[in-house]
Order: structure tokens, then sequence, then C-alpha cells
């Protein structure tokens, strides 16, 4: 059979052809490996990771985590991750134990904690590194009582238990122009350990140690009231009771009214950007590790626009990890986790403040520091 010559014209086109596809494909790939270059994602030079660990603690930050989680394992679908909210005090728990490869907590371990977790890393490769800014909510449940505004002194007799009735004189001091009713107050505290409690009473210490004298503590100190576990717990309790208010992580309290809080001569409401305030007027705790990012928080600082009740979460790591996959995983993740892409997922999801781009500078090299021993 005869071949059919090709005229001139064709064969120029012909040429045409197998110049461009050849760079249409060059640039594809171009793209796309640009895109999967991030190691935000999870992988450096858009390599992704696989296998699966488990991470227990901080309910408050439940809500950032499960964000985390999803995006995590979208750019690395063969990696499962799991968070059991358990609280901050079961995290540090289980993490010192060797039960998870990861964990979270709303406050750094104290000394005795710091020496019992050289037992699972080596001696200066513990790691905590803060991940989530968020202020706590005094969330409450009253009819007819829309705004609220709380001093210190005010806020610290109602969970002390020595204010009893929303129309205390001592609210309605603070709240001259609402109309509180005369009904009971029911107080809402977590039964579980847990660092948002500490957080909370931290601040009552801090500001009013005349009514709260008791330093901070991750367990409620008192007895009366009504006790549930977990975040989740406390705002449902909230909502389903009357009267009531408690304190919970702003995002999770959902639709229910919470407390502005005097700070100097105003009231500023929990906000994200009011709670990164607080990180700015703090100080990192010296001399508990290479890679231990722990802050002590001055709540007493007034400055403008200044949120008090607020957190700062931590995430627990090892430097080194007996199985290569585990230690390529809490790396990629917590890579991610810090990084602005991260950040910015948690401030969507949980409504939390970035942490400053000068601390991601300082804590970068203790997540690369992550490896197999």
């Amino acid at each position: 059979m005869r071949q059919k010559k090709l005229k001139l014209e064709e064969i120029l086109n012909l040429k045409k052809w197998f110049v461009a596809v050849p760079l249409t494909l060059a640039l594809a790939f171009g793209v796309a490996a640009c895109g999967s270059s991030d190691s935000d994602s999870g992988g450096s030079s858009g390599d992704t990771v696989s296998g699966e660990i488990a991470g227990a603690g901080s309910s408050a930050q439940e809500a950032a985590m499960n964000g985390w989680i999803a995006a995590f394992q979208d750019a690395n679908p063969d990696a499962t991750l799991s968070y059991d909210p358990v609280g901050s005090g079961g995290g540090r728990e289980q993490f010192i134990a060797g039960g998870t490869s990861f964990g979270g907590t709303d406050s750094p371990m104290d000394e005795t904690e710091l020496a019992d977790v050289a037992k699972r890393c080596d001696p200066g490769d513990y790691i905590e590194i803060p991940v989530y800014i968020s202020p706590i909510a005094m969330a409450y449940n009253i009819d007819g009582v829309d705004d609220l505004n709380l001093s210190a002194d005010t806020a610290a007799q109602i969970f002390a238990g020595d204010i009893t009735k929303w129309n205390d004189p001592a609210i309605a001091a603070d709240n001259p122009n609402a109309d509180l009713p005369d009904q009971d107050i029911v107080v809402v505290h977590r039964s579980d350990e847990s660092g948002t409690t500490e957080n909370f009473t931290d601040y009552l210490h801090q500001n009013s140690p005349k009514y709260w004298p008791d330093e901070g503590d991750g367990v409620w100190p008192l007895k009366g009231g009504e006790a549930a576990n977990g975040t989740s717990g406390v705002v449902s309790a909230i909502k389903s009771g009357s009267g009531t208010i408690g304190y919970a992580d702003l995002s999770q309290v959902g639709d229910l009214n919470v407390a502005n809080v005097k700070v100097g001569d105003s009231y500023v409401a929990p906000s994200a950007e009011a709670a990164a305030k607080i990180f700015e007027e703090s100080k990192r705790i010296q001399g508990e590790g290479k890679y231990v990012f722990a802050y002590d928080l001055d709540r007493t600082a007034a400055a403008q626009g200044l949120y008090p009740i607020s957190l700062v979460s931590y995430e627990m790591a090892c430097t080194t990890y007996d199985k290569a996959d585990e230690a390529k995983l809490v790396k990629a993740f917590y890579t991610y986790i810090i990084s602005e892409e991260g950040q910015q997922d948690a401030a969507t999801t949980a409504g939390s403040a970035p942490i400053p781009d000068s601390l991601r500078k300082e804590i970068t090299p203790a997540v690369e520091a992550i490896q197999t021993s």
C-alpha cells in the first residue's frame, strides 16, 4: 500500500505539534511540581508521608485539630491521624507514658512532669511548642440579658460562689443599664484536669487575689456548682441550663452569649485579635529545655484591646522516635501546623490567632530536629 506523501505545509504543522506537546507537558509538570513542593501540606519537596499515629490532649484544641488532621490527610492520603480530646492533663499523662506519638496541652508541663517526660524523651529531647492562641470566653445563658460586663473581682466572686444572684449589687455596678433577673447563678466548671481551667483560674488569681487567693490550677479547686467533662460538656451544660455561666474556648461556645471583661477602664470582648495581644506582653520561661517554648502569661497587662483570659496551647513531641514512619509523620504534621497555611486553617476552623512569624522562626528548628533514633 502506498503511503500518502505529506505536503510541505502539513510537515511544518507536524513539526510545530512535536515541539508544542513536550513543551506543554513540561510546563504542566512544572506547575504541578511547584504546587506540590510546598512542605506546609506535609512533605518536603512534594513527598507525601504514610503511616498511622495517635495524639491526645487539650479539648480546647479540638476544633483546630480536626481541621488540621483533615487537611493533612487530604494532602497525605496514606496517612491516618487521630486525636482524643481528653483534656490537657490526660494528654500530658498519655504522652509521658508513651501511649501517644504527639499531644496537645493548654498549660506547660510542670517540674515533676518534665522530670517524668525525660524517661520517654532523652534529656533535652522533649519538644513543647506553642501553636494555638485563643480566648477563653465566660459564656452564659440568662433570659433577657444579651450583653454582660464583668470585672475580675465580680467574676472571681461569682465563680467562688460568693455572689449567688444575677441581680447582685456587684454585677449591677458593672452593668448599670441591664435588666438583671432575681435568679440563682449556676456555675459550670470542668470535672476533668484541664489547661483551660488552669488558665482561667490563673486569670482570677492574678487579677483578683482577694476573692480568688489560690493560684491557677488545672483541677477545679472548689465544691459546688455543676461539673462537666471536657469543653463540649461545659458548653452543653450552659446551654441546657438557665442562669448558667461557665468558661470555654471561644471556638466552641457557638451561639451562647459571652461576657465582656474589664481591662483598665474599659470592657473587652473575647476575640482572636485581643487574645494575641497577651502574647506580646508575656515572656518565655527559661531553663526548661532547648526545645521547650513555654510562656508565662501576664494577665494583668492593661494594653488597649488586650483580652486577659486567653490561652496559649502547645504541641508535645520528642526529637527522636524508634520508628522511621512515626518520626516522619510527626515531623510532617507539625511542619504543617506551624506553617502559615496551617495557622490560617486553624483561624478559619477554630477562630484562633495565628502565631507570630517571629515565633515561627524560633520554633521551626525544634520541629526540624525530629528524626529516627
